[in-house]
């Protein structure tokens, strides 16, 4: 797996104050995408354990940071490398907070409960779901690029079998 963007503190992916880490490699090939150069699994620099653990060891001496989020390319194209990875940021940072982005939705990950895909899904807090759609582009909208993506409460969600939107929670203007 390599990671072709590290952000130690970012406001751009997701509610709060977050280190932002782009793994690279997707397949959904979204016309319009704004970080095609990421769909090249090889693009960037290896995330070898070295470099993950430098990364948890960065996030844990930030007090100011409100969690992670992993976008991409699309990280669930690397899924059970993902996954271990945010175990073992979580050996760290037990409460860490954990956005992820994908072009996948989030009905298409949750049906497959036996997979690598689902135990990344379970193991975030927040899901931005659904390709990008060029067509449905809208700058104003919050953390996401297109109308057709979605903001999803993970854990309620895989709870109920439904999908529960997210809410901003911090206190600034929509």
């Amino acid at each position: 797996m390599n990671i072709c963007g590290y952000y130690p503190e970012s406001i751009n992916e997701g509610e709060g104050l977050r280190s932002s880490i782009f793994l690279s490699g997707c397949k959904h090939y979204c016309k319009g995408c704004f970080s095609a150069r990421t769909w090249n699994f090889d693009y960037g620099e290896p995330f070898d354990k070295n470099r993950q653990l430098e990364i948890i060891a960065e996030m844990a001496a930030n007090p100011l940071l409100d969690g992670l989020t992993l976008a991409g390319g699309d990280p669930f194209f690397s899924a059970a490398e993902a996954a271990a990875f945010l175990d073992l940021a979580r050996e760290k940072i037990p409460e860490l907070h954990v956005w992820i982005y994908t072009g996948y939705t989030f009905e298409q990950l949750a049906a497959k409960p036996d997979s690598a895909e689902y135990e990344l899904l379970r193991r975030g807090q927040v899901l931005v779901d659904g390709r990008f759609v060029q067509e449905l582009r809208d700058v104003s909208l919050l953390y996401r690029g297109s109308s057709n993506q979605r903001l999803i409460r993970i854990p309620e969600s895989l709870e109920r079998g439904e999908v529960i939107l997210w809410e901003r929670t911090v206190g600034l203007p929509v």
